[in-house]
C-alpha cells in the first residue's frame, strides 16, 4: 500500500475514534442530566404540572416522586437524596448534617399553600372554628367533631396541625390515618360528622376518578383562634385568602437544594419560580409567590370617533 494511501487509511481510523469517543461522552453527559425530587405528595398535582412543560421544553430528564414528609426527612437524613419539595424548612438539626459539610442550601419559595378541612356535603355547618380543632387535637371532646381523618401518619398535615396545636403526640382513637388525599375525601364523602384534613391542592386539581367524591365533600370555611389575627371572620383556602395571610392554615412550598452546587435541579427549581412556572401555580389553585402584573394605562378623555 502507497505511503500516502497508508497515512490517510490512519488517519480516518484516528478520527473515527476520536468521534466514537466523543459520542459516547456526549451520549454519558445526556444521561448524567438527570434529576430526582422528592416530592410532599399533598401538592404532587401542581408539581406534575410544571415537570409537564418543563420536559416539554428542555431535553433534561427530573423525576418527581410522591413521598410522606416523614418519609422525606428519612431519604435527607440518610444522604439518599438531596433534592426536595416540602411545605417548612428544614430545622437547624435537620440541616447540621449538610452544614457540617459546608453545603450551603438553595431555598426556593415557589407557591403559598394551604391545609384544607373538608366535610361529607350533607353537613350542616359550611364553617369551622380552629380552637374545636385543636381543642379535638388535646383530646376535648367537641360535639361538631366525630373524628379527624388525616392521609397518611407522616404526612406534613398532620404535623402541620399537631404544630398549631402544640400537640407532641396524636394520640386518639378519633383521629387516625389513612393512606392517601384520595383516601381521605372518599372517606367523608361517605361519613358525615368527620372532618378531613388533605392539602388544598387536591381538591383543586382532583383526579378524574375521584370527581365522584369531591362533589359529595365540601371545603369549610376556617375562624382564626382568638389569640391569632384575623379572628374575627372564617375564610376559605381561596387563592387570594393564600396569597394575602387571611386562611389560618396557610403554609409555603418549597424547593430545597442540598447538591452544593449548581445543576439541573436548581434549573428545574429556576423554571417553577419562574414566569412560566408561577402561572401553572395560579392555574393549579395554590396562590403563587410572584404574580407577573399587567399595566394599565389611565386616559383622561376619550376620543370621539
Amino acid at each position: 500500500m502507497p505511503k500516502y494511501l497508508r497515512f490517510l487509511f490512519y488517519s480516518f481510523g484516528f478520527i473515527m475514534t476520536i468521534f466514537f469517543i466523543d459520542s459516547c461522552a456526549d451520549k454519558k453527559k445526556k444521561e448524567d442530566q438527570t434529576a430526582t425530587f422528592y416530592v410532599d405528595e399533598t401538592v404532587m398535582p401542581m408539581m406534575d404540572d410544571q415537570l409537564a412543560v418543563f420536559q416539554s421544553e428542555r431535553t433534561e430528564k427530573i423525576n418527581l416522586v410522591p413521598k410522606t414528609e416523614g418519609a422525606i426527612l428519612d431519604l435527607l437524613k440518610n444522604d439518599t437524596t438531596k433534592l426536595v419539595v416540602m411545605s417548612r424548612v428544614l430545622s437547624k438539626s435537620e440541616e447540621k448534617r449538610f452544614t457540617d459539610k459546608g453545603i450551603v442550601p438553595r431555598i426556593t419559595q415557589i407557591a403559598i399553600d394551604g391545609v384544607a378541612l373538608i366535610a361529607n356535603n350533607k353537613a350542616k355547618d359550611s364553617v369551622i372554628d380552629l380552637q374545636n380543632v385543636i381543642d379535638f387535637m388535646n383530646g376535648k371532646p367537641v360535639a361538631s367533631i366525630k373524628g379527624l381523618v388525616f392521609d397518611n401518619a407522616n404526612s406534613s398535615t398532620i404535623d402541620f396541625l399537631s404544630r398549631k396545636a402544640s400537640v407532641t403526640k396524636v394520640d386518639s382513637k378519633n383521629i387516625f390515618a389513612l393512606k392517601s388525599n384520595n383516601d381521605v375525601i372518599k372517606y367523608i364523602s361517605e361519613n358525615e360528622g368527620y372532618i378531613g384534613v388533605i392539602g388544598v391542592n387536591w381538591m383543586t386539581q382532583p383526579m378524574p376518578d375521584m370527581l365522584n367524591s369531591t362533589t359529595n365533600v365540601k371545603v369549610l370555611a376556617v375562624k382564626n383562634v382568638k389569640s391569632e389575627p384575623n379572628s374575627s371572620a372564617y375564610y376559605k383556602p381561596s387563592q387570594t385568602n393564600l396569597a394575602e395571610g387571611l386562611y389560618p392554615l396557610t403554609r409555603k412550598i418549597y424547593m430545597l437544594n442540598y447538591e452544593g452546587s449548581v445543576g439541573l435541579g436548581m434549573g428545574f427549581a429556576t423554571f417553577v419560580a419562574g414566569d412560566v412556572g408561577q402561572r401553572i401555580v395560579l392555574k393549579s389553585g395554590l396562590a403563587p409567590v410572584r404574580l407577573a402584573l399587567r399595566e394599565v394605562k389611565v386616559r383622561k378623555d376619550i376620543e370621539n370617533k
